[in-house]
């Protein structure tokens, strides 16, 4: 038996609040390259785990820390004075029996590959250097994979939410970034660099966005072709966003710290496309949740789901199950607003029988909760039976990252 609660709640559906703020940090963004790297190496470790011994072994790779390198942007092109050094932490299974894995080998290929796949103007070789500090975990935590039984045991007492639907701001932040971020956009504006910050707010049916858009120096030749290129850049967004619609009135800023006057140092130059390369550090955890944005006003989890093992990490399983779920509800049960589902486990309880599974919704005039309350918690259940064939789909990254 399972602990299925569901509840209605008086909460205003976020769409049809007057305030709402949303923020996206792109694929360039020293946190999301953090976040996206150590999910990289947690995928690299499942395929090597399962090559080496059959099956996921205890892993963690859930800490990281980029540090900023040292440039000199100038127009026409810059140099890298110093190289962003990536450091990788938390623990790792090395040795099963007496058969090893280099964990080192494993998150430095894991990086490279992603760094080479995603930032266009970065060496993985040249301008980044590796520390790797992922050393064998506690002796209670790694037994946990080796008890029997079909589903492992949470291996922490934790809670996650997530929610259904998006907000129409929440997607045109996530659509505004995707689209300066896109290949398409990239062929025709070679000059931006990946490292993009969309941040909107509403207040009623207008929405005003400001973002940070990097540029690469060894495109702009003068502060005027800086200037002149980012109103052509702003240009093609307005028209993107005017062709998308959705709202009475969207207002769009730029690199608003640009002074003329001022050369290299007034306007917002990069070397590699992203501030890593001199000016920003990046941190796991302090980007974008597992449904790409992050929505200031509604309840988020406390963990970030990126590099832990998706197995027995109920900070990775349930941070992204509780949007999954919301969307399924959302989806299937006829006269809801919005829905939150939140999910709590018990260290050593199976995964797939948490503590507490709690789901708040926001009926619309005419339904009552009594009339969708069996098929709520039927579908909760549901997708909780099915808990082995979604961890698989995290393992072959399926559903996460969005």
């Amino acid at each position: 038996m399972r602990s299925i609660k569901v509840a209605s709640v008086p909460r205003i559906p976020m769409d049809d609040q007057s305030i709402e703020i949303v923020e996206r940090k792109g694929v360039g963004h020293p946190d999301t390259i953090c976040d996206s790297i150590m999910e990289e190496v947690s995928v690299e470790l499942n395929r090597e785990y399962i090559r080496k011994f059959g099956g996921i072994l205890h892993y963690n790779a859930d800490k990281s820390l980029l540090v900023a390198g040292e440039v000199e942007t100038r127009f026409g092109g810059g140099v890298v004075k110093k190289p962003i050094l990536l450091m990788f932490g938390d623990r790792a299974t090395t040795k099963y029996g007496d058969v090893e894995i280099s964990v080192e080998d494993v998150a430095i290929r894991a990086a490279k590959r992603w760094i080479k796949e995603n930032l266009r103007h970065v060496d993985p070789e040249k301008h980044v250097v590796y520390r790797v500090e992922l050393k064998p975990g506690s002796a209670e935590l790694t037994d946990i994979f080796r008890r029997s039984g079909e589903l492992l045991g949470a291996n922490d007492t934790s809670a996650a939410v997530g929610y259904a639907p998006l907000s129409r701001t929440e997607r045109l932040v996530l659509d505004t970034e995707k689209f300066l971020n896109s290949s398409e956009f990239k062929k025709r504006f070679p000059e931006t660099g990946e490292d993009v910050k969309v941040m909107g707010y509403r207040f009623k049916d207008e929405v005003t966005l400001t973002i940070a858009q990097a540029f690469v120096d060894r495109y702009i030749d003068s502060e005027e072709d800086y200037f002149r290129r980012k109103q052509e850049v702003l240009d093609e967004l307005n028209s993107f966003l005017k062709e998308r619609g959705g709202f009475e009135k969207i207002k769009v800023f730029m690199n608003t710290l640009d002074v003329r006057g001022r050369r290299e140092e007034g306007v917002y130059l990069t070397v590699l496309g992203t501030s890593a390369d001199g000016a920003d550090s990046g941190e796991v955890g302090r980007g974008n949740g597992v449904n790409g944005i992050i929505p200031l006003m509604r309840p988020r989890s406390s963990e970030a789901a990126a590099g832990k093992n998706p197995v027995s990490h109920v900070g990775k399983i349930y941070n992204v199950l509780s949007h999954k779920i919301a969307e399924k509800i959302y989806n299937e049960v006829p006269g809801l607003s919005e829905v939150y589902v939140w999910l709590l486990s018990k260290i050593g309880q199976p995964v797939d029988k948490p503590d507490l599974a709690a789901v708040e919704v926001s009926v619309k005039k005419g339904m009552n909760l009594g009339d969708v309350e069996g098929q709520i918690t039927e579908i909760v259940n549901r997708e909780l039976d099915r808990m082995r064939e979604f961890i698989n789909e995290l393992i072959e990254r399926k559903v996460y990252p969005y």
